[in-house]
């Protein structure tokens, strides 16, 4: 018996030892434990937070800076101001930008669709700064379209000193505001046509070649990752930025200050890997369809269908009882004339019973207001 007892114990022990080394190895592999100083896995549809470690941190995120020189430009394509065709002109100045690069020659003309790839794909600091002296005049110039966009955007904890993310004692962000900053690149159409690209050349106009490698290991090896943005210097370590789509689902993971280069990739793999598999999103609002209809008085039609001005949807945890309302308000009936996009009431989107936002409710089409010729027609109709 007293065997018995002893044997007892010791598998007790060994049991309670095996079960704390399975704990601690989960533990581990959690998003909770990351080597990079910060991070954050976030929602790119509602914006919501999945993780954080001291994501607002203030810190060096080297050419992570290169996504808002990227986004000004988009911006610049969004207004007509440039096109893939459009040659731009390089300098002395863009031409002589250390670091990487895509070796591009001074005074010679270069399309803005192959500098924009090479800034995308191979972080070319020369081509950052052709676009930048290009869009703006001058370097200068740009930085300062650089930190009043980080401003419009809520970028709280960044400031801009260059273009390329060259190190710069004036220069910071923080991982939250590189995730807000990727959300809002990930939004253009054109960004997609480059980001997702893994190997490319760039033809210089002398008829030289220079190979394209995107430096984002993820979009080749990581399912569903479409883009981002890498960064390395000695002040700022290892960073990513990067965003990956799954079934309705995308999410923009972002680690600032990794220790090296692999870890940074492993890391935001291991923030992709816990969101995919505990959180699902949820369309809760479509705008694509009508919510309802209304009456319209003195109109040339009696009623009219009433649509979402935008969409909305929700992440949620999987299996998680959080439950989400949805309520219209709206007069019973609205008079003409009403602009088509104007508001005609609201949508309200609760959860657990605090509002999480408000949505207008919009007409789709002009509806004129009813002539006397109308009015007669309406009557011997109804007759």
């Amino acid at each position: 018996m007293k065997r018995i007892a002893i044997f007892c114990m010791l598998f007790v022990i060994l049991a309670t030892t095996f079960c704390t080394s399975m704990q601690t190895f989960a533990f581990a592999e959690s998003p909770m434990e990351l080597k990079s100083k910060s991070g954050i896995l976030m929602d790119y549809s509602s914006k919501e937070v999945l993780f954080e470690k001291d994501a607002d941190k203030k810190l060096p995120v080297a050419s992570m800076v290169k996504l808002m020189t990227i986004l000004l430009t988009l911006d610049e394509f969004d207004a007509g101001r440039l096109t893939e065709q459009t040659m731009i002109t390089t300098t002395e100045n863009a031409s002589s930008m250390g670091g990487s690069q895509v070796f591009i020659d001074p005074y010679v003309d270069y399309s803005a669709g192959d500098l924009l790839k090479s800034v995308i794909m191979a972080s070319a600091n020369d081509a950052s700064v052709a676009l930048a002296e290009h869009i703006s005049g001058s370097e200068e110039s740009f930085v300062t379209k650089m930190n009043e966009k980080a401003k419009e955007i809520g970028m709280a904890n960044t400031n801009y000193a260059n273009c390329t993310g060259l190190p710069a004692p004036e220069q910071y962000s923080s991982a939250r505001d590189s995730a807000l900053l990727l959300c809002e690149v990930t939004g253009h159409e054109l960004y997609h046509k480059y980001s997702s690209i893994w190997m490319d050349e760039l033809t210089h106009p002398s008829g030289r070649k220079t190979g394209l490698v995107n430096t984002n290991r993820l979009v080749r090896y990581y399912e569903g990752c479409d883009g981002g943005k890498t960064g390395s210097t000695n002040e700022a370590g290892c960073c990513l930025s990067a965003s990956a789509k799954r079934n309705n689902m995308r999410l923009v993971s972002v680690v600032v200050g990794a220790p090296n280069s692999q870890t940074r990739f492993n890391e935001c793999s291991k923030l992709f890997n816990f969101g995919f598999a505990n959180y699902e999103n949820k369309t809760l609002v479509s705008s694509s369809s009508p919510l309802d209809t209304i009456a319209v008085s003195r109109g040339k039609v009696d009623k009219a269908d009433i649509f979402a001005e935008e969409e909305f949807s929700a992440v949620v945890k999987k299996g998680s009882k959080d439950t989400f309302e949805v309520s219209m308000q709206k007069p019973d009936n609205i008079s003409a004339p009403i602009k088509c996009g104007e508001s005609v009431g609201k949508i309200i989107v609760s959860r657990n019973g605090n509002v999480v936002k408000e949505i207008n409710m919009v007409v789709k089409e002009d509806l004129e207001k009813m002539s006397l010729f109308d009015g007669f027609g309406k009557i011997v109709k109804a007759w």
